[in-house]
């Protein structure tokens, strides 16, 4: 289970910073992706991180803005979001994968992750 918290509503320039805390004892085991999806359009590739957090993957719209992290030891994963945009306003969604060949080819793509948290709002105000 992934249960997202952090989302609220910020002013264009703000900054703030989602979790993802996974229950049981093998978070260590997932590799962990963020998505995101606007009203009316399909969901996105944000961000991904590897199982140890040495790899991490950006969308090239945040890039130099959000920052992915993960604690292991708390069974965590992170969003920094800063210098946040309008076009950042979006329900965030974390998810898990387990499926070490395919994620590292394919990190930003649905089909690596098994694993979905019901995701939080981020609203970015101009």
């Amino acid at each position: 289970q992934l249960v997202e918290s952090g989302g609220g509503l910020v002013q264009a320039g703000g900054s703030l910073r989602l979790s993802c805390a996974g229950s049981g004892r093998t978070f260590f085991s997932f590799a962990m992706g963020w998505f995101r999806q606007a009203p009316g359009k399909e969901r996105e590739f944000v961000a991904a991180i590897s199982w140890t957090g040495d790899n991490t993957y950006y969308a090239d719209s945040v890039k130099g803005r959000f920052t992915i992290s993960r604690d292991n030891a708390k069974s965590t994963v992170y969003l920094q979001m800063n210098s946040l945009k309008p076009e950042d306003t979006a329900v965030y969604s974390c998810a898990a994968s387990p499926k070490e060949s395919q994620w590292w080819v394919a990190y930003s793509d649905y089909d690596p992750y098994d694993y979905w948290g019901q995701g939080t709002q981020v609203t970015v105000s101009s």
